[in-house]
């Protein structure tokens, strides 16, 4: 079947098109409750609840459990919604009971029951694996999931700020709701709640604008990547090095801070060619980004040479991979990226 995003399938489901089967699969909190309550909401009355959803887990052994109450017919109404979580734990099984389950479940999918809808849930699957590849096959599969790329990752946080503030009966004004996606950096649970607070501040007006952004959102990007361009800017490694460390200790995933480090690059190499800028506003408008932003991406292009830029993102593209293949020594990674952006050859060649 074909592969959803969330608006794509409150869309499917406002039409009232039962689905028999579906597979919930990403790691982001927000999207995943947003598909529950929009099946939930859509196909079960409120007072048959309690009767007609069930909630069974992989991990604790219960799939059994869930397809046999798939097949049980609903109390006080006509559908029911069935959800197995932590599917990814099938594919831990031994080889016998993981083919045994898997066969149950296909078997189970090739002839649902037209009163349930049966939403198997999995943070990640190998989908080159027989569940993944049957479950792709037989169910909706609906990505609750956000993207390492961090442009990808405001990008959808943009378009869901948006439909967020619509269910407000509110606007944002050209840019706000950028700004607010950047700000979060991409945190759905923390933009849910940015803009239920910007919606009653500017509930009069209908409309939330940039200016209400920056007084009532605390920004996260602008405290991290852009304060280690600074310190690498000013030759100031150590520093970058021991701001890195704190944002690790402090717990924030190496692989998205090095995506984030590569969008911030790419900015900079795009403002080392603007040309005329004498204030925010111009930079602004040449980039794509905030004033206050853009003004410190044309400083800091201005201080580190094309030449080192383009040598950051080849070394930022070469961390990354290595994070990805597992790398246990992450510091030693970030460490010698670190040195690496800010020209020290002698330190890189130590």
């Amino acid at each position: 079947m074909a592969r959803v995003n969330l608006e794509q399938l409150k869309e499917r489901v406002e039409k009232g098109k039962v689905i028999p089967a579906l597979l919930l699969l990403g790691d982001e909190p927000y999207l995943r409750d947003a598909c529950r309550a929009a099946l939930i909401d859509r196909f079960v009355p409120e007072g048959a609840r309690t009767w007609a959803v069930s909630r069974f887990s992989a991990d604790r052994g219960e799939t059994q459990a869930a397809l046999d109450q798939s097949q049980t017919l609903p109390m006080l109404s006509s559908q029911q919604v069935v959800f197995l979580e932590e599917a990814e734990a099938i594919e831990k099984l031994g080889e016998k009971n993981r083919e045994d389950t898997v066969d149950r479940i296909v078997n189970y999918l090739q002839d649902p029951a037209p009163f349930t809808i049966l939403v198997i849930e999995a943070e990640k699957l190998d989908m080159r694996m027989v569940l993944g590849k049957k479950l792709a096959e037989l169910a909706l599969v609906v990505e609750v999931g956000l993207s390492e790329r961090v442009e990808e990752r405001i990008g959808a946080a943009e378009a869901l700020a948006k439909a967020m503030a619509k269910e407000q009966r509110v606007a944002f004004e050209k840019g706000a709701a950028e700004d607010l996606a950047e700000f979060v950096n991409g945190d759905l649970m923390r933009l849910k709640t940015e803009v239920e607070k910007l919606a009653t501040f500017g509930a009069e007006r209908k409309i939330i604008r940039r200016e209400d952004v920056s007084l009532l959102v605390t920004s996260e990007k602008t405290t991290t990547i852009w304060e280690v361009a600074d310190l690498l800017a000013s030759h100031q490694p150590r520093k970058a090095l021991e701001f890195i460390d704190r944002l690790l200790r402090d717990g924030e995933e190496p692989v998205l801070m090095v995506g984030g480090m590569a969008w911030m690059y790419r900015k900079l190499v795009e403002a080392s060619e603007v040309r005329g800028v004498t204030n925010g506003w111009q930079a602004a408008k040449a980039l794509g980004m905030r004033p206050e932003q853009a003004e410190l991406a044309i400083r800091c292009a201005r201080r580190i040479p094309r030449e080192r830029l383009l040598d950051g993102l080849q070394a930022l593209q070469e961390a990354d991979n290595r994070l990805k293949g597992g790398v246990k020594d992450v510091r030693a990674i970030m460490e010698f990226l670190v040195w690496r952006l800010s020209g020290d050859k002698a330190a890189v060649a130590r």
